[in-house]
């Protein structure tokens, strides 16, 4: 399935695709287990089918929820970025005696 043809579906039909393609990996699944599955490449093709569409569905939703500009995640020029905690594992380590340090 191609990205164009799933961005022209609205969201009640991206959602009945993806329900459409979970129950035929579940059947072919089954199929590989029982040995009886002669297009193996199909299951791939499912599985990334899915993925397409659940991103595209994903980011519609996004982009419905979004009314006013995007915020930015970058932090201003002056501002400092606070540093996670030195690990206890640091403190740990056994002390090196006076004569190994001369």
């Amino acid at each position: 399935m191609k990205p164009a043809d799933i961005r022209a579906m609205t969201i009640d039909q991206i959602d009945d695709e993806v329900l459409k393609l979970k129950k035929e990996h579940f059947n072919l699944r089954f199929q590989r287990a029982s040995g009886q599955l002669e297009n193996t490449a199909r299951v791939r093709e499912v599985r990334r089918d899915i993925a397409r569409l659940k991103t595209v569905a994903r980011s519609k939703h996004q982009g419905s929820a979004k009314s006013g500009p995007a915020k930015s995640s970058s932090t201003k020029a002056g501002s400092v970025k606070s540093r996670p905690a030195k690990s206890s594992r640091a403190k740990s380590r056994p002390a090196e005696s006076a004569a190994a340090k001369s």
